[in-house]
């Protein structure tokens, strides 16, 4: 459920900070072989909130599909958002989405985000019964250049219980580019196994209009 949670945030957040512009697309390499992209298109609103179509894909280190999501959101000039996404992983099954950040404290030097979803997985497997997924975080960036992140997520079916750390350096950034380096830690348990922290890390470019 870990990836699932990176997920949330790479779609949902696609908004960085109070002040920040709409990113057009946002492409994704992990140290693990994995990548993805995303896609965030606006169809209406004003200048206090926007609506955008949102999509994305995710692939295993094979560069074979491994998810795709497609949804709605809702943003507003505050650092406020809601979307709604759908996602289909193929050989399980379908993820049903709502999701909302809170943009807590925002000037010149800082940004605070909240950020929260609940997911209704329906899997395609004989005997699995539908199941839900819950979580949230909190984003802090400075001066749009270094950042930090906390995040947990609970699915109920299983007992499981995921946690994630990371950090974010931007090492590049013009009026229609930005390039990130970012880094963390995730783990899980259950009942009856637990990980310990595995590192991750990765770049993301993203294209803003």
């Amino acid at each position: 459920m870990s990836k699932m949670f990176t997920k949330f945030v790479v779609l949902v957040c696609l908004l960085v900070g109070a002040k920040a512009r709409p990113q057009l697309g946002a492409l994704t390499f992990n140290s693990d072989g994995t990548s993805g992209a995303a896609v965030k298109v606006p169809f209406g609103g004003n200048k206090n909130n926007i609506f955008s179509a949102i999509g994305g894909a995710d692939f295993n280190a094979n560069h074979k599909l491994s998810s795709a999501t497609a949804g709605v959101a809702l943003d507003n000039i505050r650092g406020h958002g809601l979307s709604l996404t759908d996602t289909h992983i193929p050989g399980f099954g379908d993820k049903l989405t709502a999701a909302g950040k809170l943009n807590l404290f925002h000037n010149n030097n800082h940004d605070l985000t909240a950020n929260a979803f609940a997911t209704r997985n329906m899997p395609n497997i004989p005997q699995v019964p539908n199941f839900n997924t819950v979580g949230g975080g909190l984003d802090y960036m400075f001066k749009n250049k270094v950042g930090a992140s906390l995040g947990a997520a609970h699915t109920d079916f299983i007992n499981r219980n995921d946690y994630s750390v990371g950090g974010k350096l931007n090492l590049f950034r013009n009026p229609s580019t930005s390039l990130d380096f970012n880094a963390g830690f995730k783990k899980f348990d259950t009942p009856f196994m637990r990980s310990g922290w595995e590192p991750n890390m990765g770049f993301s470019l993203s294209k803003f209009f």
